[in-house]
């Protein structure tokens, strides 16, 4: 049934408590393009408790409490002395050399071992900075977490703050966490006794660092420089200087600021109230900066519009056991990708609360982090990053140009600057190549605002124009020859020979005649190419009765992601799928996949096929599978393991899921919550159906 949802409740009954050091589930407050990631205390006193493992055991834990940023990078200055251009490797293809931004060694099981010092360099580089460790200190000395006792925090999801309660040296100590939602602005309001009796807040700075995991380097003090001014009462300027990266962060307070070390900043207050308001910035500015007050008002507004707008599904009133925690992961998930997937570039696997693959994002993630906001009726979050794939569009041509197809190739494994990174795997994958595409459709979809069709003409043109050159004619059709890797990336060892996976077909299939579409609503005549491809795409194979992951041997490895169900689920049901196939496959997978070897985001997809096959139940299911990588911590976030202790496609794919299970799709049932099951009594308000 639909009706009036109270949106102030739902939110707030999955208001999350914290009454101890939960070292894998920090809270985080952030605007999309910065965060900051807190641990008991509201601040970053206890970074070691919360830590990232690393992938090689030789280096040592990151930590989860990050201030990050988008615009945040640093490069060594070794990685002048290499270029992406240095590594591109031949690979023979129909159309002759095509040169690949590939490596040497290995990075199976996330090692990189026998890598060339060149491949390290550019995988390294650029890396995400943590812009700067704010922590209490006691004393002038360091806290450890059995310093803070009697704990309690409660992230307010509806004001988007953070309320910390515990106790140091005999003192209660209450802190209070925001962010501003339009300027990288951090407020610390703290009250204690303990202010006058030897607690002060220390603001710690790093060096930049290469390891997979792990944003700062710590053992580098003579490599960056931190200069402190004091250009106005209550009002410091901080410059940081790492090589050729500059930031500042600027500090009001009314307290007193000092430099005791040359990293280090020490604010202390002689009463029992201190605020302390921070902006992080890319160049320095003279700009006003607001109070704590103003931040807390700005913050509680920004996240109650966020709440009370786009969509809402409410299923407190169903008596299913199932309904309570997806609607918690649902909650959850939704603060947890607007804090850190809806900024103005792709967003990494991780987010802003600390790094995976050096802080560098992974175009092909980019559905999965993103598509859900315009189903959730929130398109503006995801067109904020549309610009970034402007910005980025001449180096996705010339890597087109190089390989000598036409239009624009897409990159997978990439900082800020659109460059593609060494890899065995990720200059191979080609399933991102339609993503943009996809997301502007959706965009459209929600907002039909006809100047996104002339913003993004150019991106879509270049997106489709590879993509027809991508494919190889033959009698059969159109194919998509090697070397590829299909989104189940399995297949990497035999990239030279993988043709026509599954998903991919149907995906090209498809958003070509999304791209068709588009230009017909500028009142332009697409290419005939497009049409003409698009209708000739080859119909997947099927093997045995079922679609394989891709045409030929090994047919299917049964491990990773099963990307050929993204064929009918992630998208529509086409003329190149047959339902009863996809049935019949999906039973496969589910009697004979190794789920230890799955992802996040696999469960969304399981989710979305059953939805569209009209089996609701197991919808549900899958969505809520008891297996590691479908663990959602109390704060939220889907943790894979150690090294990877949160990954938002997880949370993504989950909203994408919901969101055709509440909103349903074209051509799909005429019902409220088609995906849901018949006897949940399902309140769901403004979403956009899917395609």
């Amino acid at each position: 049934m639909t009706e009036t949802i109270d949106r102030r409740a739902l939110v707030d009954r999955h208001a999350v408590q914290v009454h101890q050091v939960e070292p894998t589930s920090p809270l985080t407050v952030g605007n999309g393009d910065f965060a900051c990631t807190v641990d008991l205390t509201g601040l970053q006193t206890i970074p070691d408790a919360y830590p990232v493992s690393p992938r090689d055991p030789s280096r040592p834990a990151g930590t989860l409490l990050g201030t990050q940023s988008t615009w945040g990078w640093h490069s060594m200055p070794s990685a002048k002395q290499y270029s992406w251009r240095d590594a591109l490797v031949p690979y023979e293809s129909h159309r002759g050399t095509v040169p690949y931004v590939d490596m040497s060694g290995s990075i199976s099981s996330g090692t990189e071992a026998g890598a060339a010092e060149r491949d390290l360099v550019l995988r390294g580089n650029p890396h995400r900075l943590d812009l700067g460790t704010i922590g209490l200190r006691w004393r002038g000395q360091h806290l450890l977490p059995e310093d803070i006792t009697a704990g309690g925090q409660r992230l307010d999801l509806y004001s988007g703050q953070i309320h910390s309660q515990v106790l140091i040296g005999g003192h209660l100590v209450e802190v209070t966490t925001s962010c501003h939602p339009d300027r990288d602005v951090l407020a610390f309001r703290l009250r204690s006794a303990a202010l006058q009796d030897g607690l002060s807040v220390a603001l710690t700075f790093s060096y930049g660092n290469e390891d997979w995991h792990h944003a700062s380097d710590w053992d580098s003090p003579e490599l960056h420089q931190t200069r402190l001014e004091a250009p106005a009462p209550g009002r410091w300027q901080v410059h940081r200087s790492l090589d050729e990266s500059h930031y500042g962060v600027t500090i009001q307070t009314a307290g007193r600021v000092d430099q005791p070390t040359e990293h280090e900043l020490q604010i202390t207050s002689t009463t029992t109230e201190l605020d302390v308001v921070l902006e992080f910035s890319q160049h320095a500015s003279a700009a006003p900066l607001p109070g704590a007050a103003e931040v807390q008002r700005r913050s509680t507004e920004a996240w109650a519009s966020f709440w009370e707008t786009g969509a809402a599904i409410d299923l407190g009133a169903v008596t299913d056991p199932r309904a309570a925690e997806l609607e918690r992961r649902v909650v959850l998930s939704q603060y947890l990708t607007a804090v850190n997937c809806a900024g103005s570039m792709p967003p990494q696997e991780t987010g802003l609360v600390c790094n995976s693959w050096r802080g560098k994002f992974h175009l092909e993630m980019h559905w999965w982090h993103a598509a859900h906001f315009p189903l959730w009726g929130r398109p503006d979050l995801l067109r904020r990053s549309f610009g970034w794939y402007r910005q980025t569009l001449p180096q996705a041509r010339e890597m087109a140009r190089i390989q000598g197809y036409d239009g624009a190739r897409w990159p997978k494994q990439v900082g800020p600057e659109g460059l593609e990174t060494p890899s065995t795997i990720a200059p191979f994958l080609i399933w991102q190549q339609p993503h943009l595409i996809y997301l502007a459709e959706l965009v459209w979809r929600t907002t039909q605002d006809t100047a996104l069709l002339s913003e993004l003409v150019e991106e879509i043109t270049a997106t489709a124009d590879f993509m027809v050159s991508f494919t190889e004619r033959t009698e059969r059709g159109c194919e998509l020859p090697p070397p590829l890797i299909p989104a189940q990336e399995s297949y990497g060892g035999i990239r030279r020979q993988v043709r026509n996976p599954t998903y991919e077909l149907v995906y090209w299939h498809w958003a070509l005649q999304v791209a068709c579409s588009w230009y017909e609503r500028l009142g332009l005549t697409p290419p005939g190419s497009w049409r003409e491809t698009a209708d000739d795409m080859l119909a997947p194979v099927v093997h045995d009765g079922i679609y394989p992951a891709i045409e030929g041997e090994p047919w299917t490895i049964r491990e990773d992601h099963p990307s050929m169900l993204c064929a009918l689920g992630v998208l529509p049901l086409t003329t190149k799928v047959d339902e009863a196939v996809v049935a019949r496959t999906m039973q496969d997978v589910l009697a004979r996949w190794d789920w230890s070897s799955t992802w996040g985001w696999d469960y969304p997809v399981l989710s979305m096929t059953a939805t569209r096959l009209g089996r609701p139940d197991e919808a549900v299911d899958f969505l809520l599978t008891d297996t590691q990588k479908n663990t959602v911590l109390p704060n939220g976030h889907n943790r894979q393991d150690g090294s990877l202790p949160l990954y938002l496609p997880g949370n993504g794919g989950l909203l994408a899921a919901v969101a055709l299970m509440a909103g349903g799709w074209d051509h799909g049932p005429e019902a409220t919550a088609p995906g849901f099951p018949e006897d949940w009594d399902v309140r769901v308000e403004g979403f956009t159906p899917a395609p």
